[in-house]
């Protein structure tokens, strides 16, 4: 029995590929910044840009806000995995739900965002990290980059769709 693979859902009039491609800019997006920063920028390197935002090169070997940085490397493999499993629940949530656009949008922002960071991880070893935000030079938000935008961004659609609906049932 053949299964069928196509990017269209079936029964529910919603195809994947727009959200793929949303994904997939929000991987270029992340990966043009990236090779910018690795070319232009040294580790530790930083620009002022405005009085509360810098352009930094770091590196995260860690998950968010470095989570696990300091373990031996084993860490790189570890997040490498659940962003794989992620990636692929995402796609088959996109697959089921691809008309629901708001929950989409999130997935596909998500979706974007952790390929991009898994790249990092498999090319470098750590992710490249270049935004920071910053309170008159004393407190500093830990530096993150477009991926990490993406993932974010997808997330608060993620509740807001949750809040909407619960909201629509009642």
């Amino acid at each position: 029995m053949a299964r069928n693979l196509s990017l269209s859902t079936s029964g529910t009039g919603g195809s994947m590929l727009p959200w793929l491609g949303l994904a997939l800019i929000v991987l270029i997006a992340d990966q043009f910044t990236k090779v910018l920063i690795l070319g232009y920028y040294q580790y530790g390197d930083s620009t002022y840009v405005t009085p509360f935002f810098n352009i930094v090169r770091a590196h995260n070997t860690g998950a968010a806000f470095s989570f696990l940085a300091a373990a031996s490397g084993w860490q790189r493999w570890l997040f490498t995995g659940i962003a794989v499993v992620a990636v692929l629940f995402i796609l088959w949530l996109l697959r089921s739900h691809s008309h629901q656009k708001l929950f989409s949008f999130a997935l596909a922002c998500i979706l974007g965002g952790a390929v991009g960071n898994v790249v990092d991880r498999l090319l470098h070893g750590y992710v490249v990290d270049f935004l920071q935000v910053h309170y008159a030079n004393r407190w500093y938000f830990p530096a993150f980059n477009v991926a990490d935008a993406g993932i974010t961004i997808g997330a608060a659609c993620l509740i807001l769709d949750e809040l909407l609906r619960v909201r629509r049932t009642r």
